[in-house]
């Protein structure tokens, strides 16, 4: 699998990774480490802040996930 961003530029590079919201090939200098919140709802259920769930900072956990740069941007405009 080729990195999406760098097939953009018309360059040939091999992915390290998937991101994880939008599925694109990441390569190492496209991809971005960010930790995103998470909390615990009902039935010990995974539940990311927003989207109809309230929660405060105190209330989170963080997990360390792979993303792509559009992706990334979109996250951090969001919190």
């Amino acid at each position: 699998m080729k990195c999406y961003d760098c097939a953009q530029q018309g360059k040939d590079v091999d992915t390290i990774g998937i991101c994880i919201l939008c599925g694109r090939g990441i390569c190492k200098e496209h991809s971005v480490r960010e930790d995103l919140p998470i909390i615990k709802g009902e039935y010990d259920v995974e539940l990311k802040c927003g989207m109809g769930v309230e929660c405060s900072m105190e209330d989170m956990q963080h997990l360390p996930k792979m993303l792509c740069p559009t992706c990334h941007k979109a996250i951090k405009e969001n919190y």
